[in-house]
């Protein structure tokens, strides 16, 4: 068990921890930090594109429980050197991420920092939350978008290179059309954040079930975090109106397992500590 895991399962009596949100009285509840020289540096994207990121891997956890995001706060810590330029371009990242999303900024904190550091939280209706677990032997498992791009990206702003706005390392595309067309069907989700291989491990746990894979999924594809597209599992018999679905909603989305009665292990290091 990584040191994440962990320090988690410290709060195990806690009925409310284990899934990407919190639910308490129809309101779905998550936080994420976005830290500086831990989740991204300054010279690899803009105030703008910083801030919207961390607008968007928070919004993130809301749609994958099947939550309407409406509310959030913010805490930012500020370098002191900042302009107000760089100030008005930072809020612009948050305000108009918000807005494309439906979400009102309604407080937090702003701190004084030697480096930019981002915690936000999101409070969204939520009147049928889909949870990790619910998986049921037998179940297909799929995901959407093509894991793996993330990485390939980080690696090259590693080595000192550039990498194209689009990357969906610096802007991560939100699959929520699809996700709220596609909920009555889906058994359980959560989003691709530390990793396809990652992220099943912690269906397994959830649902104390392993995965029959119909391919082997190279270490490049299901060790990439930072993707933000859905990992889901859902009854068999679904599998046409879900793929119908994608379709409508040009989604791409990958079956690439069944649920079965076995271990399942964890290639990937833990991209945290």
């Amino acid at each position: 068990m990584n040191k994440e895991d962990y320090f988690i399962g410290c709060f195990a009596e806690s009925p409310f921890i284990g899934d990407d949100a919190a639910i308490l009285n129809n309101m779905c509840i998550s936080q994420d930090a976005f830290f500086e020289n831990v989740h991204f540096r300054r010279d690899w994207m803009s105030l703008y594109n910083i801030a919207r990121k961390a607008m968007l891997v928070n919004i993130s956890d809301a749609i994958v429980m099947n939550a309407r995001p409406r509310y959030a706060l913010l805490t930012v810590a500020i370098p002191k050197d900042y302009t107000r330029a760089q100030l008005k371009e930072l809020a612009a990242g948050f305000q108009e991420t918000a807005d494309a999303y439906g979400v009102t900024i309604v407080g937090g904190d702003t701190i004084a920092n030697v480096k930019l550091d981002i915690s936000v939280t999101i409070l969204a209706d939520c009147e049928r939350p889909i949870l990790r677990s619910g998986i049921k032997e037998g179940d297909l498992l799929a995901y959407t978008g093509h894991p793996g791009e993330s990485l390939k990206d980080l690696r090259r702003l590693l080595r000192g290179g550039t990498v194209s706005p689009a990357s969906r390392f610096v802007h991560p595309l939100l699959r929520d059309r699809f996700f709220y067309k596609a909920a009555r069907y889906i058994r359980a989700a959560m989003d691709i954040s530390d990793g396809l291989f990652h992220d099943l491990e912690k269906l397994h746990r959830a649902n104390r079930l392993g995965f029959e894979f119909f391919d082997p999924i190279p270490k490049r594809i299901g060790c990439s975090g930072e993707e933000f597209e859905v990992l889901l599992a859902f009854d068999p018999r679904h599998e046409k109106a879900l793929r119908h679905i994608a379709r409508q909603t040009r989604t791409p989305l990958k079956v690439f397992a069944r649920a079965v009665r076995k271990p399942y292990r964890n290639v990937c290091r833990a991209h945290h500590f």
